[in-house]
């Protein structure tokens, strides 16, 4: 009994931990100008950044597979793993284009911060997760969002069009946690027992439409030297950040991936604070607390159904009770 507790713990600490590091890799892309300035940072239009860095996450992705000899999906799958790079990435992209001059940055942090939330409510129906595992987790996620209006309180829209910024990124929010949601129920489902060939096929369709914004860009003239200095950010930090998240999608339902958008900005408060050597008020200390109980509620407070836990559970019978055989299909 105590060697299925520990396997337990462990198949589910791993994934915590690899949720920590995707968000501490996140912080530090948020304080790359302040951290290492010269690494190159925004040489490069958002577009073409991403175009190099999805084209690089392909290929590499794509690699793995093959070395490895795990076969692609084909049909209505491949489509799907095309998909989520287009929910994921693409359209989340196109969203905060269009309200790019509208919503400041930390609103978009507060609104992004709702991605847990929907995530919460749609998993049930998306990923087949049970219920009560989301309304419990609800609020932790709400906790979370309480957190990041006291740290950085919403804007109320001063017109027509900041308030259509402002819906375009709740709408690319609700994206991404209901292709989380599903990207994590495929990856379960793909034969070979690894995310790869669904991140590889991701990767070129996100890559795909990050080369048609720049081409279609009024300035298509593409910067090579500027792509060159920022290519050591991008294999060090956005590369392994990408593998990492896909990694996950087999370890961990959506609701708890989800919430490295609520430990993204709070270690990157924390690296600020470090940096400046300053103290909030006492409004962000609240806040703060907030962030950090939601997001570890989130993150630790239920144990995930996964493959491997029901594994273990079938190697680690209940003590006192006869093993029963698995019933017939």
């Amino acid at each position: 009994m105590g060697v299925g507790r520990t396997g337990r713990t462990r198949a589910g600490l791993s994934p915590a931990l690899g949720v920590l590091l995707l968000s501490a890799l996140w912080a530090m892309d948020s304080l790359q100008p302040d951290l290492f300035p010269g690494f190159g940072a925004d040489a490069l239009p958002s577009a073409e950044r991403q175009a190099v860095l999805f084209s690089i996450f392909a290929v590499m992705a794509a690699g793995i597979a093959a070395v490895r000899r795990i076969r692609f999906p084909r049909g209505r799958q491949a489509w799907a793993c095309a998909g989520v790079g287009l929910g994921l990435f693409a359209v989340p992209a196109a969203m905060e284009t269009l309200a790019q001059g509208w919503v400041s940055a930390l609103d978009r942090v507060a609104v992004f911060s709702l991605t847990p939330v929907f995530a919460v409510v749609l998993e049930p129906y998306l990923e087949g997760s049970e219920p009560r595992r989301g309304r419990a987790a609800l609020a932790g996620a709400l906790a979370g969002v309480a957190g990041i209006l006291c740290l950085f309180p919403l804007d109320t829209p001063g017109s027509l069009r900041a308030a259509t910024a402002l819906g375009a990124l709740a709408a690319a929010a609700l994206a991404i946690a209901a292709t989380n949601c599903l990207a994590v129920r495929l990856a379960r489902n793909l034969k070979g027992g690894s995310a790869m060939p669904m991140a590889a096929l991701a990767g070129a369709a996100a890559s795909g439409c990050f080369i048609a914004a720049t081409v279609c860009a009024p300035r298509t003239a593409w910067r090579w030297s500027a792509a060159w200095s920022e290519l050591p950010w991008l294999l060090a930090v956005d590369l392994p950040a990408l593998l990492l998240l896909f990694w996950l999608m087999r370890r961990m339902a959506a609701t708890r991936m989800t919430a490295r958008f609520l430990l993204a900005p709070l270690l990157a408060i924390l690296a600020g604070m470090a940096l400046e050597r300053s103290a909030p008020p006492l409004r962000g200390w609240i806040g703060m607390a907030l962030l950090a109980g939601g997001a570890g509620w989130l993150l630790l407070a239920r144990p995930e159904n996964t493959e491997e836990e029901k594994m273990v559970s079938l190697k680690a019978p209940t003590a006192g009770w006869p093993r029963q055989p698995p019933p017939a299909d």
